[in-house]
């Protein structure tokens, strides 16, 4: 019997993508999630694009006991570790989630994973961890300075994943820094559907151009950039999922811990985004200028050379796919039903 992968928040956005990506390589995998920020929606969808069924464990990644049944009821030989809070704005007003869900889940984590001997581990981690870098594109060995609770969090997680490899030689870690996800799934199946207002811009603009709010919010227009919005590495979301089953097969003959960006490796500006979302959709973005965001940094964006070195892993899918696809899916519903 083939061993599958655990995708923790495999409903979720990115996790999803995950999934989808595992059975397009014909690997099986098993979804865990709490729902808390997504749909039971998408299973059905996934299951539909795999051709096969998908086990779904509905939990939570703190919970001991879920996590002990969950590897004792099926063959996992790996996990890929999505679920975690994400939000820069909302982590500021609510620290106390953010580090019990991402730090304490990943402990609760890597206990249930070394009582099932599983020792391979991708962890979604975060460009977040490095603030504001000193230079760019900003490579792995850049310090770490994270400006907001959220990029602490990962952070910590980080260390711990390290001190973790470092007390025992059989943990295979791969750390994957993600810039900025964005799109959706060419079929429009699966895509970003947050509850409630979304906090990424590509989703938000996709509800407002839909009419389902009334202006999208850019946060600050004096930043120290060439047109005053903040520049970000958009990462299509298909390629980050590739980027980890490219992880995946690396630690199958790499034990230690791999730390490596993943990004398209140059920065858009929001203005930018919002031009090329625009000439996707054929209809102008309503905006609004608002205040900056607390946590939030002028630009960053990523040199993904090491991923393309170790890996042969690079983004493949430019903005205009980013936002064709995004404006696919919310064509499509943009929602799981």
């Amino acid at each position: 019997m083939t061993s599958a992968v655990l995708v923790t928040g495999g409903a979720g956005y990115i996790g999803s993508h995950i999934v989808a990506a595992l059975a397009r390589a014909g690997r099986a995998s098993v979804i865990l999630d709490n729902f808390q920020n997504s749909s039971p929606g998408v299973v059905a969808r996934l299951v539909r694009l795999a051709g096969t069924p998908i086990p779904l464990v509905e939990g939570d990644v703190r919970d001991a006991g879920v996590l002990r049944a969950t590897f004792a009821a099926h063959r996992i030989g790996a996990v890929v570790h999505c679920a975690g809070m994400k939000a820069v704005g909302e982590s500021s007003a609510r620290p106390l989630a953010y580090w019990d869900v991402n730090l304490n889940g990943t402990v609760r984590l890597a206990e249930a994973m070394g009582e099932a001997g599983v020792a391979t581990l991708v962890f979604s981690s975060s460009c977040t961890v490095y603030g504001q870098p000193d230079a760019l594109p900003v490579g792995e060995d850049a310090p770490l300075r994270p400006a907001s609770v959220y990029g602490r969090t990962k952070r910590a997680v980080e260390e711990f994943l390290r001190d973790l490899a470092g007390a025992d030689a059989r943990w295979r870690i791969a750390i994957l820094r993600y810039m900025n996800p964005a799109g959706a799934h060419p079929s429009a199946l699966i895509g970003e559907a947050p509850l409630g207002r979304p906090n990424n811009l590509v989703p938000l603009m996709c509800r407002a151009v839909a009419g389902e709010f009334d202006e999208v919010p850019i946060f600050g227009t004096d930043w120290p950039t060439p047109d005053g919005t903040g520049i970000r590495d958009y990462i299509h979301v298909d390629d980050l999922a590739e980027g980890h089953l490219a992880a995946l097969d690396h630690l199958g003959s790499h034990p230690g811990v791999l730390t490596l960006n993943l990004g398209a490796g140059r920065g858009y500006s929001v203005l930018e985004v919002v031009g090329a979302f625009e000439k996707a959709c054929g209809r102008p973005v309503p905006k609004v200028v608002a205040p900056r965001r607390d946590g939030d940094i002028a630009s960053v964006y990523a040199d993904a050379s090491r991923a393309l070195a170790l890996l042969g892993w690079r983004a493949t899918r430019g903005l205009d796919a980013i936002c064709e696809d995004a404006w696919r899916w919310q064509r499509a519903g943009g929602r799981y039903a």
